[in-house]
């Protein structure tokens, strides 16, 4: 059976009792009710670290976090041979907070352990990750120059995470000194959420986000280190990163 709802727009959708039915059994089963949960504070954890938190084994934990990706709750993050975790999307998180509020249970908190210079800001290969990088990723996003490329699944890779930039996200990101055009012409993945491992949250990744970073470092907003990947936000980065973007953001020692 199948209840069937208009939107103003006029579209319609089903809504099918039966995926309704599944995603409630997927949460009330209480280890992965604990996965669901620790994942509320916004960062990835890997399957290692949700076996503990859920009190099963990592083989139980692994066809828990199967059966959540294809309820598609998750999704997951593969970096190098490392596959990290996170709740799907704003609807996920909406849903379980609203659980959460109702059972009185308290969001968590991720403390990260990274040394400050590299969580600040640091390279990732050829694109800014840390704390800054996270913040960009995040800006970008928010302002509508970055949108997904495709809803989940389309390209048969709900965990994909490609972006593509806006006709405002060209503006801005030419204002910056990036040239989107030559840039998507490159024969690399273009722009894509690569998942930051101090924060557990994705930076900007791909062609694109080499490229910003290079016209950063061009415009001297940032210095690097001679002897390690970290970054220096410069008095004139601090400025500029203010005024332009709202983001404040002093460098740490």
């Amino acid at each position: 059976m199948s209840a069937r709802i208009r939107y103003d727009s006029g579209m319609t959708a089903d809504l099918s009792d039966a995926r309704i039915s599944d995603i409630a059994a997927a949460i009330a089963e209480p280890a992965r009710t604990r996965m669901l949960c620790s994942l509320m504070d916004g960062h990835a954890r890997t399957s290692t670290e949700l076996a503990v938190v859920g009190e099963v084994s990592p083989s139980t934990a692994s066809a828990h976090l199967a059966k959540l990706r294809d309820l598609r709750l998750l999704r997951m993050y593969a970096q190098g041979k490392h596959r990290y975790y996170a709740l799907a999307d704003e609807d996920v998180a909406a849903a379980l907070e609203a659980l959460m509020v109702v059972a009185g249970m308290r969001m968590p908190v991720f403390s990260p352990n990274t040394p400050g210079r590299l969580q600040h800001a640091r390279t990732c290969y050829d694109h800014m990750a840390g704390t800054l990088g996270v913040i960009l990723h995040d800006h970008f996003l928010g302002a509508g120059w970055l949108m997904a490329d495709a809803p989940a699944g389309v390209h048969g890779d709900p965990d994909r995470g490609d972006y593509v930039v806006s006709p405002a996200g060209e503006t801005a990101l030419a204002e910056l000194g990036v040239d989107v055009a030559s840039t998507r012409k490159l024969r690399r993945r273009f722009a894509c959420a690569c998942l930051d491992w101090s924060m557990r949250r994705p930076h900007l990744g791909g062609a694109l986000g080499a490229a910003v970073l290079t016209a950063i470092e061009a415009r001297q907003w940032i210095t690097r280190d001679l002897d390690s990947r970290a970054l220096r936000v410069s008095r004139l980065g601090e400025r500029e990163l203010k005024a332009r973007w709202g983001i404040a953001l002093a460098d740490k020692a």
